[in-house]
């Protein structure tokens, strides 16, 4: 187990002023509040939190840091608060304690949710103090190197998350170790037989490599010795997952993995840089399309480098990379190397850069306070940091990047929102696109503008940053919510001219202010909206704002709502739903739901098609909450013998015969397939899409179930929503 000695003696070497009182107070208290506690491993929980703020001192963090890596899981996994961490330890680190700490005390509808949960908060602790995310990277880096003391489908969650959300996040702060280290490890446990093969086939050429490497460091190094460069030669090894993604994304195998060999170049400045690029290139022939200068054009993570791949020494391939010191510090350690709190020289020039640096993270930020649905705000950010970039050129050569796929739109959201909204055409290297067009690298792109032109809907189906998607849709809002305001009012205005009194009468401010407190609405705006969306019944409004005479005698000539609506839906049965206290009622059931029996149901009375049967938690009656006076009481009729057509979606390995294994799962059942669709996906993959007839909810169950069982199936999937 780790000690408190070798934390200490780590962050003395890079920082000899280290407040080393603080971790011997967080490694004491911590100790305490975690005695008895033990992992998985068998061993004591304290040498998890020893392990987070060792890790921290490789990232070379300031002493507040690693002391928070040593407190980290006491909120967490201890009866301890918020308020004593506060008290003990003081703001900063009570602080930085509750960005990293799990939102653990509410109940989830699903992992998928509190995962998107959890890294929304991290987002929002992440935008006050960045060190919050690498303390979150530290902890995440030692839980991965432990997972096999889990059980197997903890270790498939925890790796998939990590490679999902973590490596690259990771990445996009510059720390390629670190990046490299997650990748690997959760690699081992989500592709154990690909894991396996790389491994032994690297393992097998490892010291022919070797040689190779030695014998080109030796001949770099006499060659470069007459030229008066300062130059350190190193060899360099490729991580097992990086091999497996170049093998699965350009479909080869691994005797073609040319660049397991490689070789780095440090020197003292950016032109020594470039001479030495010269000097590799007249030893051997570079080979075309592989050169890349990460010099000129910065990745967003601020890694910089020369990339070029050679025919070496008897014939072999070998990359080099060749950058200065100050570069391969960058490239090793990411945002630590730029870390505010070690004491740098703070100007406004140094701000501006930094700021530059971390535009992306702003831009997260924004998608944050416009998306609030947390798995949304997730899949936005996954696009959006975690894909390839492209490079592109505002008309004034200033460099832009962007995701893989970006269009113009997205380019223009970058500059500024209002550009985005005004956005009505776009010119790529002079000529003009498409909106759709995708920006390739060394685009110079120009945008146009008009007054009078206003974003569409239809561009959410070709924009991929958060930023843009997050911007379009509060515009859609805006306006959705004046549409609703002036339609709200419309149907207040008829309905008030109803009771034979003037609109003018009844809507006068100070009524409808009255109204808008009475139905818990912020303002009168909020009221009308409110009504459009069915969320006020209107009886109850019109009592609130028409003299109460008026309205009792007119409510008595008419007949009630919820009689007519009734004495409307009186037609031929349905087998299969009950109302209580009523016969011969005509039922549709809802295809965005698709209700089957089992489900929990609820009924709705809709205006000439009878009732409508939705799932309890469908989310099409959950936008709008219905007039009570239109909901009534249904429910499945046990006695009734009724079939309902249920979609199935499998996601299957594609091997010959597995559609007629499925297949007979299902006819084992004496359950009817009414229809079948197979759709090859990239890799090894097919989605078998099924219709059946189905009896209800457990028999549904029992099939899900039992071809889950069938090899090669590695999900299946209800579709709610029905399809034809």
């Amino acid at each position: 187990m780790r000690r408190i000695e070798d934390i200490t003696e780590a962050i003395r070497q890079y920082d000899p002023e280290a407040d080393i009182d603080i971790l011997s107070k967080a490694y004491v208290f911590s100790a305490k509040v975690h005695r008895g506690q033990t992992r998985l491993s068998g061993e004591p929980y304290l040498s998890h939190p020893l392990e987070v703020a060792y890790i921290l001192t490789q990232m070379h963090m300031d002493s507040i840091s690693v002391a928070v890596g040593l407190l980290h899981d006491t909120v967490e996994d201890t009866f301890t608060t918020p308020e004593e961490i506060r008290k003990i330890f003081g703001e900063e680190i009570m602080l930085l304690v509750d960005g990293v700490t799990k939102i653990s005390k509410i109940n989830f509808a699903s992992h998928e949710e509190q995962q998107a949960e959890n890294f929304r908060k991290m987002i929002l602790a992440m935008s006050k103090d960045l060190r919050v995310i690498l303390i979150k990277l530290a902890d995440r880096s030692h839980n991965v190197r432990t997972l096999n003391f889990m059980p197997q489908d903890k270790q498939k969650v925890i790796a998939r998350e990590t490679l999902d959300i973590y490596a690259p996040l990771a990445n996009r702060l510059g720390i390629g170790w670190l990046k490299q280290n997650l990748e690997d490890y959760s690699f081992r446990y989500l592709y154990p037989k690909e894991y396996k093969f790389i491994e032994e086939n690297v393992a097998k050429g490892a010291e022919e490599r070797k040689k190779i490497i030695e014998s080109t460091i030796e001949i770099v190094e006499e060659r470069l010795s007459s030229l008066g460069i300062s130059v350190k030669v190193m060899g360099r090894s490729k991580h097992y997952y990086s091999v497996f993604n170049k093998m699965r994304q350009q479909t080869i195998n691994f005797e073609e993995i040319y660049d397991l060999r490689g070789i780095r170049l440090i020197t003292d400045t950016v032109q020594n840089c470039y001479s030495l690029l010269g000097t590799v290139h007249s030893f051997w022939k570079p080979i075309p399309g592989k050169i890349k200068d990460y010099i000129a054009l910065p990745k967003a993570n601020m890694y910089q480098s020369l990339h070029t791949t050679v025919i070496g020494p008897q014939g072999e391939r070998v990359e080099f990379q060749i950058r200065t010191e100050e570069m391969h510090r960058i490239a090793e350690e990411g945002i630590a190397a730029h870390w505010r709190y070690k004491g740098i020289v703070k100007n406004k020039k140094n701000d501006n850069e930094h700021d530059k640096q971390f535009l992306w993270l702003r831009y997260l930020l924004d998608s944050h306070n416009e998306v609030k649905n947390p798995r949304e705000f997730l899949e936005m950010v996954k696009i959006d940091l975690f894909s390839d970039e492209v490079y592109v050129f505002t008309p004034k050569g200033e460099v832009r990047s962007f995701p893989r796929d970006a269009t113009p739109i997205d380019f223009a959201y970058q500059i500024h929102t209002d550009v985005g909204h005004r956005c009505c055409g776009a010119k790529v290297n002079g000529k003009m696109v498409p909106l759709h067009y995708q920006l390739m690298n060394g685009d110079i792109v120009e945008i146009m503008t008009s007054p009078h032109h206003e974003p569409s809907r239809d561009w959410l189906k070709i924009v991929v940053t958060a930023r843009g998607k997050s911007k379009i849709k509060a515009w859609m809002k805006v306006q959705q919510r004046e549409r609703s305001t002036a339609l709200g009012r419309e149907i207040c205005e008829k309905e008030v001219m109803k009771y034979d009194i003037s609109p003018l009468e009844a809507m006068r401010p100070k009524q409808l202010e009255k109204a808008a407190r009475h139905f818990g609405f912020l303002d009168v705006n909020r009221l009308m909206e409110g009504i459009c969306y069915g969320k006020v019944p209107l009886k109850k409004l019109m009592l609130q704002i028409i003299p109460d005479q008026i309205f009792k005698e007119v409510e008595r000539k008419k007949e009630s709502t919820f009689h007519r609506l009734v004495k409307r839906v009186v037609h031929k049965p349905v087998k299969g739903v009950l109302v209580k206290g009523l016969d011969d009622i005509m039922f549709r059931f809802g295809k965005c739901c698709n209700p089957i029996p089992g489900d929990e149901i609820v009924g709705f009375i809709t205006r000439g098609r009878g009732v409508s049967v939705h799932q309890k938690d469908c989310p099409s009656i959950s936008d709008i909450e219905y007039d009570s006076e239109r909901r009534i009481q249904i429910e499945w009729d046990t006695e009734a013998n009724i079939k309902r057509l249920v979609q199935l979606s499998i996601a299957t390995k594609d091997k010959p015969g597995l559609l007629a294994q499925v297949s007979n799962v299902i006819a084992s059942m004496a359950v009817n397939i009414s229809a079948v669709q197979t759709i090859k996906v990239e890799g090894d993959g097919a989605i078998i899409n099924l219709s059946v007839e189905i009896d209800g909810l457990k028999q549904l169950n029992r099939i899900m179930k039992d071809i889950q069982k069938v090899k090669g199936v590695k999900d299946v999937e209800r579709v709610k929503e029905l399809k034809h």
